[in-house]
């Protein structure tokens, strides 16, 4: 099995410097030795045969279980390391027949239905919210921020992130918001102070809807902000506009369609939705099976040639697409970079396997948004194509308009858990 995997490692790693050890002392090493040397060790035999087999669900299973070490730089660095070298080259035969059975039955998997969607959230989202407190901004801003400017830190680009899709959605003052996927309320929040809207957000998570109607208390906007325990196929009355942040990813390729029908069936005539949604450059595929077995159940990060279909079926209109290519991957950096530094705090929230396989998640998405395909986009949406401005002009007027607002307003606060 042993030389089955160096022939194995030979192929992927071309590029850079890779050195393993295996459970007997054995020591190889993989790629044309430039760049950093990263060094991992196996702690028992077994780890080789695991590896071949199934090398996308095993190396994160064995890296949380300990049994994969890393010896010379950081998981992170071996997983760029790899990644880099597999979007150099075509996959292995084996890797594309295990990719297309995975995205043949992939409808099967994201069978999210009320009763699964509100599992595989609670999977993920009902975790002891101090956790998410040791690398989120202040605000608890759980999706791509936004980078405008060179320098910003993470608080700064989650609030650019907050005004660039408020600008989008051209709200006037008194008019009424769905935020489908509303978290701990921060969007939410923002768009009632900056913009003067009437907002309710929806999501299934009892965690983060009790933190956002405590802050919504706090801020005295309980009569402007409302938070329902509820999926999205259950809300009924229209609405001038629409924004979903972060929550596209968990609808499932099986229910597409339903998605944009119900929105077509909310939308006002003249409404605006604003979609930011994880997606992927390189066409349909299916969710690396450790991340979905382990961190998000039922997730998918689609194409954007699935999504469109769904949208024209519903008689919506495309109005505007922006594809924001690494400001992902640089959320996702200071993410993991504030996580490692407050390790000791996860380790007394759970354990330490826990904590190898936050860090493992962390790492693996940077890895994929800088050298994988994944991206992040937002499709501005209506019913009539003049909706908004003919031009993009708007955007950045808007985002001025809504800074000086912004100047006048103090930080809104997670609510005490």
């Amino acid at each position: 099995m042993l030389t089955v995997l160096r022939t194995f490692l030979h192929r992927i790693v071309r590029e850079g410097a890779l050195d393993v050890e295996t459970a007997t002392g054995q020591q190889f090493a993989f790629g044309d030795g430039t760049g950093a040397r990263v060094g991992i060790r196996f702690a028992d035999p077994a780890v080789e045969r695991q590896l071949v087999i199934n090398p996308s669900l095993a190396f994160g299973e064995l890296f949380t279980d300990g049994r994969l070490l890393v010896t010379r730089g950081s998981i992170y660095d071996v997983l760029a390391l790899v990644s880099r070298n597999l979007g150099l080259q075509e996959p292995p035969g084996i890797a594309k027949a295990l990719t297309r059975l995975r995205t043949a039955v992939r409808s099967f998997q994201q069978r999210n239905s009320s009763i699964s969607a509100t599992r595989n959230v609670a999977h993920h989202y009902d975790l002891d919210g101090r956790l998410y407190d040791l690398f989120l901004d202040s605000d608890r801003q759980y999706s791509c921020a936004y980078f405008d400017e060179p320098g910003l830190s993470l608080d700064e680009a989650q609030l650019a992130k907050k005004r660039h899709i408020a600008a989008k959605l051209l709200i006037r003052p008194g008019q009424h918001v769905l935020d489908i996927g509303s978290g701990w309320g921060g969007l939410a929040l923002y768009l009632a102070k900056s913009c003067g809207a009437e907002v309710t957000g929806i999501t299934l998570s009892k965690e983060q809807i009790s933190v956002a109607r405590q802050r919504a208390q706090q801020e005295d906007l309980g009569g402007r902000v409302k938070f329902r325990l509820q999926d999205y196929r259950s809300v009924s009355e229209p609405f001038d506009r629409i924004v979903s942040v972060g929550m596209f990813e968990h609808v499932g390729v099986n229910y597409y369609c339903a998605f944009f029908d119900k929105a077509a069936q909310l939308l006002a005539n003249d409404g605006v939705m604003l979609l930011h949604s994880i997606g992927r450059m390189d066409g349909p595929g299916a969710t690396n099976p450790w991340m979905a077995k382990y961190i998000f159940p039922g997730g998918y990060a689609p194409a954007l040639s699935e999504v469109f279909p769904a949208i024209e079926r519903a008689g919506l209109v495309v109005t505007d697409v922006e594809i924001l290519r690494l400001h992902y991957a640089d959320t996702l950096r200071a993410w993991r970079e504030r996580f490692i530094a407050r390790r000791d705090e996860a380790k007394g929230l759970y354990d330490d396997r826990f904590c190898r396989m936050w860090e493992f998640y962390l790492a693996a998405c940077e890895s994929a948004f800088r050298y994988s395909g994944l991206m992040v986009f937002q499709i501005q949406i209506a019913k009539r194509q003049d909706a908004v401005p003919l031009t993009r002009d708007y955007i950045g007027q808007r985002e001025v308009e809504l800074r000086s607002k912004e100047g006048c307003q103090q930080d809104l606060p997670i609510a005490a858990e």
